[in-house]
């Protein structure tokens, strides 16, 4: 209608990012009714569950986008002025308010998503390569999820995978995988194993007391 503010093209609003991040999931809301709602350009009220809570908690975002990234859709908003990626599988509902979303002047759906991805990606300071066995890829998804960075194609029957984390000492995670996997960079990390691997042989060698 005249005068009414025209709607942002779905260009400006979704984003597909095919770099990887190892992630396998659903989306919990429908993402084609998700990006036409957010052409609007309006607040939205979420039903949003964190990774570690059991419930989900009502909140207001000023939305920017979307984001699809290996498999795992985001929404991408301020949360109270601070920058958030929003799992759409633990995105329950959401319902458009009337008020215009509060956006940051000349910030864009792209810029605050370099943003966001270089702030998550910087969590991980220690790249680790390890060697594991094809079959052993969905473990590996279950237990170290968004820390994969990437996984080579397999080679008789073994996969090499870069795992990401903030510090050597996390490396303990990997003993989860007991034999089936083998640390190959870096030589600290291979250490660190090692270490804590005759750890556990010299505590189990004698009944405990």
């Amino acid at each position: 209608a005249p005068g009414s503010p025209s709607l942002l093209q779905l260009a400006d609003l979704v984003l597909v990012d095919s770099t990887a991040w190892f992630a396998d999931s659903e989306a919990g809301v429908d993402v084609s009714d998700l990006a036409s709602a957010l052409r609007h350009r309006r607040r939205l009220r979420i039903q949003y569950r964190r990774s570690a809570e059991n419930q989900a908690s009502t909140r207001v975002v000023d939305p920017y986008g979307i984001v699809a990234k290996s498999g795992r859709w985001y929404l991408i908003a301020d949360d109270q002025g601070n920058g958030r990626l929003f799992a759409l599988e633990r995105l329950s509902s959401y319902e458009q308010l009337d008020a215009p979303a509060a956006l940051r002047p000349s910030e864009t759906l792209r810029t605050r998503w370099a943003a966001l991805k270089e702030r998550t990606e910087g969590q991980g300071r220690v790249s680790v390569t390890v060697r594991l066995p094809e079959n052993g890829l969905d473990l590996a998804r279950r237990i170290l999820g968004n820390r994969i960075h990437d996984v080579s194609d397999a080679e008789n029957g073994w996969c090499t995978v870069v795992v990401r984390y903030p510090d050597i000492e996390s490396v303990r995670q990997l003993l989860q995988f007991g034999d089936h996997i083998e640390i190959l960079t870096p030589e600290t990390a291979r250490e660190r194993i090692s270490q804590l691997a005759r750890d556990l042989v010299e505590r189990h060698s004698t009944p405990a007391s």
